[in-house]
């Protein structure tokens, strides 16, 4: 479904420009965004981070939860949610721990890889085997 596949790469790339939008909470983001041009982001940091960042991680899991579902293909549905589970656990779980920071790097890496994993080569809805 085409829907599934702009939702997951509009949330996995507005998830990365949120956090690239706040250079104290993610110093190597931060330091990409202001490299990019994304400086003028910094005046909206505390809704990006507060509301937008996890809101977008939850939409992609939901995108990814419902492919997961549609398309019954173990490794590559888990894959998929792993990037935004990470992402909502490192936000709203472990923030307060001095991993966590980790956790969402490699979520949003995640995120990223499996975009575009799913762009080069896109999975096809699960199909019942042909009668003889």
């Amino acid at each position: 479904m085409r829907a599934t596949r702009v939702l997951d790469k509009t949330s996995s790339f507005g998830a990365l420009v949120a956090a690239m939008s706040c250079a104290g909470c993610f110093p190597a983001l931060g330091s990409l965004g202001a490299a990019l041009g994304l400086g003028f982001l910094g005046q909206y940091e505390g809704f990006l981070f507060r509301k937008l960042l996890p809101g977008l991680a939850v939409l992609a899991l939901l995108v990814n939860a419902w492919a997961w579902y549609r398309h019954r293909q173990f490794g590559r549905g888990l894959l998929s949610v792993a990037g935004p589970l990470s992402v909502l656990a490192a936000l709203l779980v472990f923030w307060s721990q001095d991993w966590s920071i980790y956790l969402f790097y490699a979520g949003i890496a995640l995120m990223l890889v499996t975009s575009i994993l799913d762009l080069l080569r896109p999975i096809r809805a699960a199909q019942c085997p042909p009668s003889s």
